[in-house]
């Protein structure tokens, strides 16, 4: 069981990414799968989650209407379309696997998770 996590990078304020995470030894979509971010000096906090049936829970109000949580079947893959990033969206973004079938911000909650990949976002 593995997630792969990639995408981050550094973006100007404004600008756009996309983060990809690859699941493998496992079917993603029989799973709620979320998205963390723990920035430096922070604890690690939910973004967002993506569940089992259709739609997306997103834990930050700071987030909403910017980010687009979503899992592609066929791929195996979750992914976190994020618009309009601002520099206090600067983190580490982990993906991770729920342990039962219900979304939860609480990270004991997961049992698999990516190895994370880095948003800095500056000008």
């Amino acid at each position: 069981v593995q997630l792969q996590a990639s995408g981050g990078g550094l973006v100007q304020p404004g600008g756009s990414l996309r983060l990809s995470c690859r699941a493998s030894g496992f079917t993603l979509g029989y799973y709620p799968a979320a998205w963390f971010r723990q920035a430096p000096g922070k604890e690690r906090e939910a973004v967002s989650c993506v569940k089992t049936g259709v739609g997306s829970t997103y834990y930050l109000d700071s987030v909403k209407g910017r980010f687009t949580a979503y899992r592609d079947i066929m791929e195996n893959t979750l992914y976190l379309q994020m618009d309009n990033l601002q520099p206090e969206d600067t983190a580490v973004y982990y993906c991770a696997r729920g342990r039962g079938p219900e979304c939860s911000a609480d990270p004991q909650s997961y049992r698999n998770w990516g190895q994370g990949t880095l948003v800095t976002v500056s000008s």
